[in-house]
């Protein structure tokens, strides 16, 4: 039955490129409320077309852009639940004048040998979900049915940070929940090796501001007497690592595993060096732990890093002033079991540890979310593999993230299923740049990937 799902596909591709360019029309920028009423009628168009396919579909409204969710049963009652999550909304499109075509009127091009899809959106997401929508919709048509049942929850807020998805997950858990999650927003390793993401870093995000003296002071007055914030602060931000790399907060490694050998195996053999992916930004020699691979600092390694400090006069010209205050914006990547509030606290003692006497500190909280770490040899990422392995080229590897995807996390947490992160985006898509674009072979094998893997789920 798969070999004629699989055909299928292949027969309809370009009546599914034609639904994947009606969807690509719409304006679903969800930062701007000026484009509210697009952003509902995408949603409209997605509840339609689940329809369309047997689906128990409905638009649900919140107080930000619309969710869509849909069910549908499946072929047996004792198959496998799944829940596909994807967004439909988009980045804006500025600056309009870098674009080749509108951003909004898909084309197919050639772009050197290899046929793209040119539009906003057609990679992240719209493109993604509809991979895995085009593979239901072959099912459907060859065997009347599915081969696992299926919930469908398609987003509207990603891009906009999901202000309404934790409350809406709360307030649907029972109806939401189900045995796996399957998220398409990820990407292949090249365009001959897919991968399944097994790790997700977590994050903290903290504020410091150091104020000492009552007021800005003239420093050929004040200069080597009165403690300056801008040198305290300088200090203690050098003192958060040592000379190899290392994280020097109490406790901070507290939780953290390590990979399994054969995984950095597999990720050595990636290729992936210093030159390559530091290069294209001007750099050669990497930081951080001095003792770990490339891909092993990305993907498995935690890190702490200074995102933003600022102090007395920054405007143009010169002032000779010691601030009363200087700041910065500190952020924390999480792998395996680092708890964030532990963390968070763990900052701020090894800050007041540091500070003079006549000084004091303030802290600001910006977000916290723990790591997600899936199981190497979990079922679900062993029926995954096998299902691509048989689709692409190069079998899939098996990746960390260096970024966060607090959805999987608000799965884990609030919903208690494990998730399954394969897409097929590839690194030049330019997402949420000008010239945006998806290739045709990324559309056309997703489906196919996505069928292989829900037929791998059902057994």
């Amino acid at each position: 039955m798969l070999a004629k799902v699989l055909s299928r596909l292949d027969d309809n591709l370009e009546t599914a490129l034609s639904r994947l360019f009606e969807l690509l029309r719409y304006k679903s920028i969800s930062t701007d409320p000026a484009f509210k009423d697009e952003c509902r009628k995408t949603a409209d168009w997605l509840v339609k077309d689940l329809q369309s396919i047997g689906f128990e579909a409905s638009r649900r409204d919140t107080p930000g852009h619309p969710m869509v969710v849909g069910h549908h049963a499946g072929a047996r009652a004792d198959a496998p639940h799944i829940l596909f999550y994807g967004h439909y909304d988009v980045q804006p499109f500025d600056p309009l004048d870098l674009w080749e075509d509108d951003p909004f009127d898909p084309k197919v091009k050639e772009r050197g040998r290899r046929k793209v899809i040119s539009a906003r959106g057609s990679s992240d997401d719209k493109g993604q979900l509809m991979t895995f929508i085009e593979a239901l919709r072959a099912y459907k048509a060859e065997t009347g049915s599915l081969p696992v049942r299926v919930t469908v929850l398609l987003e509207g807020e990603e891009e906009s940070g999901s202000p309404s998805l934790q409350p809406f997950l709360q307030a649907h858990r029972q109806e939401l929940k189900a045995d796996y999650a399957l998220v398409c927003d990820t990407a292949m390793w090249d365009r001959r090796t897919p991968s399944i993401a097994v790790g997700l870093r977590g994050l903290v995000g903290e504020e410091v501001i150091i104020k000492a003296a009552n007021r800005d002071l003239h420093s050929g007055h004040y200069g080597g007497v009165a403690q300056n914030p801008v040198h305290i602060l300088s200090r203690i931000l050098a003192d958060l690592h040592d000379e190899n790399g290392h994280i020097t907060i109490e406790g901070f490694y507290d939780g953290v595993e390590e990979t399994p050998r054969q995984v950095l195996e597999s990720w050595q053999k990636l290729g992936m060096t210093a030159e390559s992916f530091l290069n294209p930004v001007g750099l050669s020699i990497p930081a951080g732990e001095k003792d770990r691979s490339l891909l092993e600092l990305i993907w498995a390694r935690p890190t702490a890093e200074v995102n933003g400090i600022s102090g007395g006069y920054e405007g143009d010209g010169f002032k000779t002033v010691i601030a009363a205050q200087a700041r910065a914006k500190v952020s924390f990547r999480l792998v395996h079991k680092q708890n964030p509030q532990k963390i968070r606290e763990a900052f701020r003692a090894f800050v007041r540890k540091r500070l003079p006497a006549d000084c004091t500190v303030e802290f600001a909280e910006h977000g916290a979310s723990p790591a997600i770490q899936l199981p190497f040899d979990s079922a679900l990422i062993s029926a995954a593999k096998e299902a691509l392995s048989e689709e692409w080229e190069n079998p899939p590897a098996l990746i960390g993230m260096g970024g966060s995807i607090p959805i999987v996390g608000d799965f884990q947490d609030k919903l208690g299923m494990e998730s399954l992160l394969v897409g097929f985006a590839l690194s030049d898509d330019c997402i949420h740049s000008p010239n945006e674009k998806y290739d045709l072979d990324s559309f056309h094998k997703g489906q196919r990937s996505w069928a292989r893997i829900l037929a791998a789920l059902a057994k």
